[in-house]
């Protein structure tokens, strides 16, 4: 077990970490920022656990815009949203059981001008219009049809112009570099069925494209694993930014922090601190969730491969309840 000392600790873990105890009970433990999983889907799974088990802040990326929009403001955790999926007819997510139609926007013009049935313009404008803090778009062309690049596009152009990333699931041949090539500014998971190349993954960074790490989810499917793992790899090592993000709502996977979403981010080359800024990341937010911090009872461990078990036991507390201890 590592030290306790708060300078160790801010050179293990960035520089916002440190060391601190519970007001009430005297515990004591590492102090971080506040956490984030970046994607979840909120009406697959009961939230109310987060807060108590290290996640302040979530995104869900894909739901009906209208239920998220009348959801109850509550401070902790911090929803954002991008509202429901935009696809090609038949496309994905289309004919699953957890996507009604509530959930998905069939885009089929390119159209910008408002209230074109069917028009990139129409769809983006109703997710901002109902609160979405991103855009996603749907590229699988594992599942169906994906839509055209122009199409692609002009989502993009109308979001952006709205001051809204747009955010892409990308699955099957090709379709990493159509999301690259329209100007995507995040994928909701590390690309998983094909290697990127180093040139596009150099495109990326340059671009500022963000990569959404959702790694666990292929725990049964080895290939796809090793293929997420290697890519998100290739990605970090060239200063791509990455993010924290476990697909919360899709199979069987905790509320809370997730040991093997960080164990994953370890055997992808993340070290301690990039781990940190990867879960403490506000985006698509500026800033961070107001007046709560990160509290992880204990020593953390020294092997960062048994980081993932010791950032599980996170919970987010009130600033004012940690009492920072001196050197």
């Amino acid at each position: 077990m590592t030290n306790l000392d708060p300078a160790v600790v801010s050179r293990r873990f960035g520089g916002q970490a440190d060391v601190g105890h519970l007001a009430l009970t005297g515990e004591r433990g590492v102090v971080l920022p506040a956490f984030t999983d970046h994607h979840v889907h909120l009406h697959l799974f009961d939230e109310h656990a987060l807060a108590a088990r290290g996640v302040a802040g979530i995104l869900d990326l894909g739901g009906d815009p209208f239920a998220l929009a009348r959801r109850a403001v509550h401070a902790v955790p911090r929803p954002g949203y991008a509202g429901a999926f935009l696809t090609a007819p038949r496309g994905y997510p289309a004919g699953r059981a957890w996507a009604s139609e509530a959930v998905i926007r069939t885009v089929t013009d390119p159209s910008r001008h408002p209230g074109v049935a069917g028009g990139a313009g129409t769809a983006v404008d109703e997710q901002i219009d109902c609160g979405a803090r991103v855009i996603k778009v749907a590229l699988n062309a594992d599942a169906g049809p994906v839509l055209t690049p122009d199409l692609v596009t002009a989502i993009v152009a109308h979001a952006h112009d709205r001051g809204v990333p747009v955010v892409a699931h990308v699955q099957g041949a090709g379709m990493f570099d159509a999301a690259l090539q329209a100007g995507v500014d995040a994928l909701a998971h590390a690309p998983f069925t094909e290697t990127v190349a180093p040139g596009a993954i150099d495109r990326a960074v340059a671009g500022g494209q963000i990569w959404i790490s959702t790694l666990d989810i292929h725990r049964d499917d080895a290939q796809r694993a090793r293929t997420a793992r290697e890519n998100l790899a290739a990605f970090h090592t060239t200063g791509g930014r990455v993010l924290y993000g476990t697909d919360l709502g899709n199979g069987d996977l905790p509320a809370g922090i997730h040991p093997r979403e960080v164990s994953g981010l370890v055997a992808a080359g993340l070290d301690a601190a990039a781990i940190v800024t990867a879960l403490s990341d506000p985006w698509p937010f500026q800033n961070p969730v107001p007046g709560v911090c990160t509290f992880v009872p204990g020593r953390p461990p020294a092997d960062d491969r048994e980081l993932g078990a010791w950032f599980a036991t996170a919970s987010t507390v009130p600033r004012e309840e940690v009492t920072r201890d001196e050197p």
